[in-house]
């Protein structure tokens, strides 16, 4: 091949990737700033692999673990830079590339070419693999010699359907934390204190809110949700971009405040932390008269299409105007 034809084809490739990949420059850039250690440990369970991004805080005592779940655009820059803010607040942070073997030549997430790849990968993770891969992180966290035995699950997006589905059969944790996630069907068999963040314009979700309160309480469950006003799906991730809005920032640090401080006192020894909602009782009250547009089942789909999804505006818009 000539010396054109291979900087033709270097430049095509580039291209290609700007195109394909999101854009986390910024996350990337600030990950790489951090003096925390961090490393990629494989973790075997079964006959099966999966790769896990591993941070540990800068810390003279054992510190709680927390298993961080990615959304559903995979193990992305932005996923492991929250990892590392989590850790910088003094957690272990455990955090499976759930798409382990999934990729091209048995790679994870960054072995596809784009993110309409990684979304569709996702999308179509066995349940029950999942689950045994959280759990396989969860035994391997607590394991180590610098944890204090206490644990914790965070999740995003699809990640935040995870989290509260996790807590469904792990009876050992502290808590759960759902981020815009969706709840499972049957809320029974959890033990734990389920902590929501949820999106005031992301009814696909957040109309799932009242539903899932009403399950919890008739089950004799802790659940306490907070709706952040003004922001959409994904407000976590939105909120650190360079051209993040004044709602989706006041969102993420309002966010990531409650999530820090909520499991600082359950580490404590504080049993259950209770947070006033953003929103008024009217407005939930509001909320629980709107119809949902999203099942639990809809967990799969969940990542950020409110923007070019018309039903997801219109339900967003009804429920505005029955506040």
């Amino acid at each position: 091949m000539s010396r054109h034809a291979l900087k033709f084809l270097a430049a095509t490739v580039v291209v290609f990737a700007a195109t394909s990949l999101p854009a986390q420059d910024w996350a990337k850039a600030a990950l790489e700033k951090s003096p925390r250690h961090r490393e990629y440990v494989p973790i075997k369970h079964g006959d099966r692999t999966v790769q896990a991004f591993v941070v540990y805080p800068e810390v003279s005592k054992k510190a709680p673990l927390v298993v961080l779940i990615h959304e559903i655009f995979g193990l992305s820059d932005w996923a492991k830079e929250m990892a590392d803010e989590l850790a910088a607040q003094g957690f272990i942070v455990v955090e499976p590339d759930l798409l382990t073997g999934a990729g091209p030549n048995g790679g994870g997430t960054e072995a596809f070419a784009g993110q309409d790849q990684v979304t569709r990968a996702v999308s179509g993770l066995n349940p029950d693999q999942v689950a045994a891969d959280l759990d396989a992180a969860a035994d391997y966290g607590k394991k180590l010699p610098s944890a204090n035995g206490k644990l914790f699950v965070a999740g995003f997006c699809w990640g935040g359907g995870k989290s509260f589905a996790f807590a469904t059969h792990r009876h050992d944790l502290s808590a759960a934390f759902v981020f815009y996630g969706t709840p499972p069907a049957d809320v029974t068999a959890i033990t734990a204190p389920v902590y929501g963040f949820y999106a005031g314009n992301d009814a696909r979700v957040t109309a799932t809110v009242p539903d899932a309160t009403a399950a919890m309480k008739a089950a004799g469950k802790t659940y306490d949700p907070v709706i952040y006003d003004g922001v959409g799906h994904g407000f976590m991730r939105a909120g650190e971009a360079p051209d993040a809005t004044d709602a989706n920032k006041k969102a993420r640090d309002e966010g990531f405040k409650r999530l820090v401080a909520t499991i600082n006192k359950l580490n404590s020894g504080t049993s259950t932390v209770h947070f006033l909602p953003v929103r008024s009782k009217a407005t939930m009250a509001s909320a629980s008269r709107t119809k949902p547009v999203a099942k639990p089942s809809d967990a799969a789909s969940c990542h950020d299409t409110m923007a070019s999804n018309d039903a997801g505006r219109a339900a967003a818009m009804d429920m505005a105007a029955m506040m």
